[in-house]
């Protein structure tokens, strides 16, 4: 009988893969037989995920680079296309996550949060699609948020940034849909991160359960996504099973966008 979800000999980038949802996308793709390249900024959390992928049997490369560098993303994929010939997914994660209001948020602020979440998945679209549209396909998935769509307290400048990604995601599906390259979001309502635990260690010491329980009741399922649950959606989404899937927004938000009253 035929594999679900068969990733043998098939080439596949994670940016920001060493940690968190990247982290668990690219254990997940690895187990399903994924050659993974996990393009991070933060090279010792990239080498961790390299090295669990490894242990398990799978194939991990780190590749260094701060994707909100037009050459250095230029130079990651060569290097990737160097050694594999092909780029069948790019997962579209690296992003940095901001609190605040338009009144607090600083022009640095905003300029940062650009630089990485809207400039930095752009760079990496840049550089695989002509690649993909010369071996016949791919695929592109960005990793957006429900803050992209809903109006979320003290997002600002992150809700900019996400809504940008989601609509660049169907500019890409409809300009190369007939080169058989698919490009889908998926808009994640809260996962259970470490940014997450830090973020409420920082912000609420001696409270973190209490604000930990209250984040989790947002939404209506009553608790936060599991960074698996996010990977094991992108798994489908990037898979073969799914090649009539493009152009589409993908929620999976525990009920927040149509439960909540």
């Amino acid at each position: 009988m035929a594999t679900l979800f068969d990733y043998t000999s098939k080439t596949i980038i994670v940016t920001g893969g060493g940690s968190g949802i990247g982290q668990a996308m690219a254990l997940r793709f690895a187990q399903h037989g994924a050659h993974v390249f996990i393009v991070e900024l933060n090279e010792a959390g990239g080498r961790e995920t390299a090295d669990r992928i490894r242990a398990g049997g799978g194939q991990a490369t780190v590749v260094p680079c701060n994707v909100a560098n037009h050459a250095q993303t230029r130079e990651a994929v060569q290097s990737i296309l160097d050694q594999t010939g092909h780029i069948h997914v790019l997962v579209n994660n690296a992003g940095v996550a901001h609190i605040g209001t338009l009144e607090s948020t600083s022009e640095e602020d905003f300029d940062r949060l650009f630089q990485v979440n809207v400039k930095g998945a752009y760079n990496m679209m840049k550089h695989v699609i002509t690649p993909m549209k010369e071996q016949g396909g791919g695929v592109i998935l960005n990793m957006t948020s429900i803050a992209a769509t809903l109006g979320i307290p003290d997002r600002f400048a992150y809700s900019m940034t996400k809504g940008a990604l989601v609509t660049m995601t169907y500019s890409v599906a409809r300009d190369y849909i007939n080169d058989n390259i698919r490009c889908n979001c998926i808009s994640p309502a809260r996962v259970h991160t470490p940014f997450v635990d830090g973020f409420i260690k920082a912000n609420y010491p001696g409270r973190e359960q209490e604000i930990f329980e209250k984040l989790s009741k947002t939404q209506p399922i009553g608790r936060m996504a599991k960074p698996d649950e996010i990977a094991t959606l992108a798994l489908y989404l990037c898979s073969d099973e799914a090649s009539f899937i493009t152009g589409t927004d993908y929620f999976i938000d525990g009920g927040f966008e149509r439960l909540n009253t």
